[in-house]
């Protein structure tokens, strides 16, 4: 879980599940490196990633999608619903947060993954300095997004939580607020493109999540581009 280190930078902790050992080890290598993450464990595949991050409770869980036993996608649904069961009872945790970290933009896989909860996305090809800024960003409740690569995606494998957006009933403002999460805009500048308060902005995005049954603004935006609220060249 996130803390400080003796020289008050907030530490995160990352558990990282690849099923090759050479991109493991190297990712572990390289980001333990990094200032403000902890690697506290690997993972070889779905099944692994499930039972150790029960164990450590990291924040962060680095997932690659395509293993033996468990796939990625399997995986972070699995997480996150025992989360949410957790949430219930009294022996309440807070879940990790999942980034898919895969090789190719279009990978199949990925908008499932976002679907079934992931935070994000990021490339295997990436500077491990934007990796480890990704993982940061996610840890403190932002999510990845890249609206372009999305869009690809979406397009290409259209998904049925598109249904979700016409049973909604977003007000007006909601849908205004989706359409700019969907272009990669934090809270702050939503309001500042709006002009209203950053309260005003977080509690129209709990609304649009909770209408849409979004796991998180990652699958709020999936949904967006699937259902055609947002439709690729939008910038907001």
């Amino acid at each position: 879980m996130t803390a400080r280190s003796d020289v008050g930078e907030t530490v995160t902790t990352l558990l990282i599940a690849d099923d090759d050992e050479v991109t493991r080890s190297g990712l572990r290598t390289l980001l333990a490196a990094q200032p403000g993450i902890e690697v506290v464990g690997e993972a070889a595949d779905g099944v692994e990633a499930v039972e150790r991050a029960r164990r450590l409770r990291p924040d962060v869980v680095l997932m690659d999608v395509r293993m033996p036993r468990r796939n990625g996608i399997e995986a972070t649904r699995q997480l996150l619903a025992e989360s949410a069961e957790s949430a219930e009872s009294a022996d309440s945790t807070v879940p990790p947060k999942v980034v898919v970290i895969t090789t190719f933009e279009n990978d199949d896989y990925v908008t499932a993954a976002l679907s079934a909860g992931a935070a994000g996305f990021v490339l295997k090809r990436l500077p491990v300095r934007q990796i480890a800024e990704a993982v940061r960003v996610v840890a403190a409740g932002e999510a990845i997004l890249f609206p372009t690569a999305l869009r690809r995606m979406v397009a290409a494998r259209p998904l049925d939580s598109a249904a979700a957006l016409p049973r909604a009933a977003l007000t007006g403002r909601e849908e205004e607020v989706l359409r700019l999460m969907a272009t990669g805009l934090s809270n702050p500048e939503i309001a500042e493109s709006l002009t209203v308060s950053l309260e005003t902005v977080k509690t129209h995005v709990g609304n649009v999540l909770t209408k849409l049954g979004a796991q998180n603004r990652t699958h709020a935006v999936v949904i967006a581009y699937e259902s055609g609220l947002v439709v690729p060249g939008f910038t907001g």
